[in-house]
């Protein structure tokens, strides 16, 4: 392993030390362990009973809202990936504001904005510009963006910001670095320890996850596992959400080298629910609506509805502003503003009323900023 990946390993572990993990991270690993379908059934029961403890039969829905594709960074498995074919769009803030405007006709009152990393066309004043621009009437505003420093999320919270989310994409240096091949995005340390900068600022949502196809599962899991055990300490103030996505088709044609079966992913989340009983499990669009129905049950509180992965998907807004260039590898076999094809493409009415055939009931809005 060269140096560079040596450092970055020996701080992963340092900074998440197995020997100061808490017993979660014991459990965690006795359920990721291969198991009989009767018992995985049977835990499947204790994580539903668990999760009605806790978060009651409700399940909170949001949209994300993308506010440009345009990336600097080379990530093999990512449709964002500069290298693909793709038609580039950035959102000016009164297309996010229309964009926004639509998605809360719909009934959504928690919006995450998405983007790719790009200095100059997501600038953090293009953020805070969109942040207050939505603030009057959008309840909750989430951000999926590049990892900030933590002046520059205190001024996203001055600005109404409420959460944010961030993917670590695999915990695993080495793999780390085999998949971001260039752009900022290779710094794994700053990307890792930017829930705790996010924190520090003032932001009380906060939500992690890893990309499940890049590395083996359930070692992928573990090293979630300690991540989030060590921010549930680090980070105590905060309400926590992690994510399991799994790889998507989308422009570069990547297949995954890992893929994480629909049983795999059901494990996982029972496996996480039993470990981390008070922490939000999220699941997105990526899966189809049966798979999402059958996990709703077992863990899941919240979930993303009625979504579009590309930006002014939703209204149409937005106008070139890169040209189209041949990729290097394989082009993708249409030309595509999104970052991947979901698998659910139910509208949120749809998928509110089978929430509710489910005997769940659909929450909306569930957070409010007081102010003075």
């Amino acid at each position: 392993m060269p140096i560079a990946l040596q450092k970055e390993a020996a701080s992963f572990d340092s900074l998440y030390p197995l020997e100061k993990a808490s017993p979660r991270l014991a459990r965690l690993k006795a359920y990721l362990e291969p198991m009989p379908r009767e018992k995985l059934r049977r835990l499947a029961i204790a994580a539903q009973e668990l999760t009605v403890r806790h978060f009651g039969r409700t399940m909170r829905l949001f949209a994300p809202l993308y506010l440009s594709n345009e990336c600097v960074n080379i990530c093999q498995y990512c449709g964002f990936s500069r290298t693909n074919r793709l038609e580039r769009i950035t959102l000016s803030p009164e297309e996010v504001e229309k964009e926004a405007r639509y998605l809360t006709k719909q009934g959504f009152r928690h919006l995450l904005l998405v983007s790719g990393e790009h200095p100059k066309k997501v600038s953090v004043e293009y953020l805070i510009e969109c942040v207050e621009r939505l603030r009057p009437f959008v309840p909750e505003i989430s951000l999926e963006v590049a990892p900030l420093d933590t002046c520059d999320y205190a001024r996203l919270v001055q600005a109404g910001l409420d959460g944010m989310v961030i993917y670590q994409e695999t915990y695993d240096p080495e793999s780390y670095a085999c998949w971001h091949v260039a752009g900022p995005k290779r710094d794994f340390l700053y990307r890792l320890l930017a829930p705790v900068r996010a924190y520090e600022a003032g932001i009380r949502r906060i939500g992690i996850g890893a990309l499940f196809g890049l590395t083996p599962w359930q070692e992928e899991a573990l090293r979630l596992g300690r991540h989030l055990d060590a921010l549930l300490r680090q980070c105590w103030k905060a309400f926590l959400t992690v994510s399991f996505p799994r790889i998507r088709p989308s422009a570069g044609n990547f297949v995954a080298p890992f893929p994480l079966a629909d049983r795999d992913l059901i494990q996982l989340v029972i496996a996480f629910r039993l470990s981390f009983p008070q922490v939000g499990l999220v699941l997105s669009t990526r899966e189809t609506p049966a798979l999402r129905d059958a996990l709703a049950p077992v863990g899941i509180t919240m979930m993303s509805a009625g979504s579009r992965t590309d930006p002014g998907g939703y209204t149409g807004a937005g106008l070139r502003t890169v040209p189209i260039r041949p990729a290097p590898t394989a082009p993708a076999k249409r030309e595509t503003r999104e970052q991947f094809a979901i698998a659910d493409d139910r509208s949120p009415e749809e998928v509110a009323a089978r929430l509710q055939e489910l005997g769940y009931d659909p929450v909306w809005k569930d957070w409010e900023r007081c102010t003075s």
